[in-house]
């Protein structure tokens, strides 16, 4: 039971964290919409924070395992289609760390050094998969041209949400803003592809765009 309730407590949060923003959220909220009292919720976590980090806890695992890269093979089209869509399912299911970032980091110096470590793995999974790519001769680019499109993936695909909030004036992403996110990543490499590669991503990105 009481296993249960701290299930319902990280489930309930997380909902109300998406769709009104973490600062926006107490724990007093989050008690009130599961109808316990704040003296049972503080019995399985400390306060919001505490709430927070393991909800964070969980994004991490969850995007250690989408960025998982074939090991016993080459690369190909198909699992960078792969990686961006298991990714930003990733994002979606915990966008409120994406949209409320900078301020969750500020406050929490634990987690601004986990997110830290995962954008380096995030950016050496990206590189890695660049230069399969390149050893597999599904695309061309030099050491430092892999390294810069990593980068610019990793850049783009972090901070995706806010710039597509901005730019559309209203603070709620969409499933559209999703789709049309991997689109744009998926056709940064396209520059480096050989022909016949570029028109295959083409026919992968399109379902993505808008």
């Amino acid at each position: 039971m009481a296993r249960r309730t701290r299930e319902r407590i990280l489930e309930v949060a997380l909902a109300m964290f998406n769709a009104q923003g973490e600062p926006n959220v107490t724990t007093n909220h989050i008690a009130d919409e599961l109808e316990i009292s704040p003296g049972n919720l503080y019995y399985h976590f400390r306060n919001k924070d505490d709430i927070v980090e393991q909800l964070f806890g969980a994004y991490e695992v969850r995007m250690d395992q989408a960025l998982t890269v074939p090991t016993e093979r080459l690369p190909n089209l198909e699992d960078v289609w792969l990686q961006l869509h298991l990714v930003f399912e990733c994002m979606w299911d915990y966008r409120f760390l994406y949209r409320d970032l900078v301020d969750i980091l500020s406050r929490n110096r634990k987690l601004k050094m986990h997110f830290g470590r995962m954008l380096t793995r995030a950016g050496t999974s990206a590189t890695g998969v660049l230069k399969g790519l390149a050893a597999a001769g599904i695309m061309r680019a030099t050491p430092d041209e892999i390294r810069a499109s990593a980068e610019n993936v990793l850049l783009l695909t972090t901070f995706w949400l806010n710039f597509n909030a901005v730019r559309n004036s209203r603070a709620d992403p969409n499933q559209d803003d999703l789709t049309q996110g991997i689109y744009q990543v998926m056709l940064l490499i396209a520059p480096f592809l050989r022909d016949g590669e570029r028109v295959h991503l083409n026919t992968l990105a399109s379902a993505y765009r808008r």
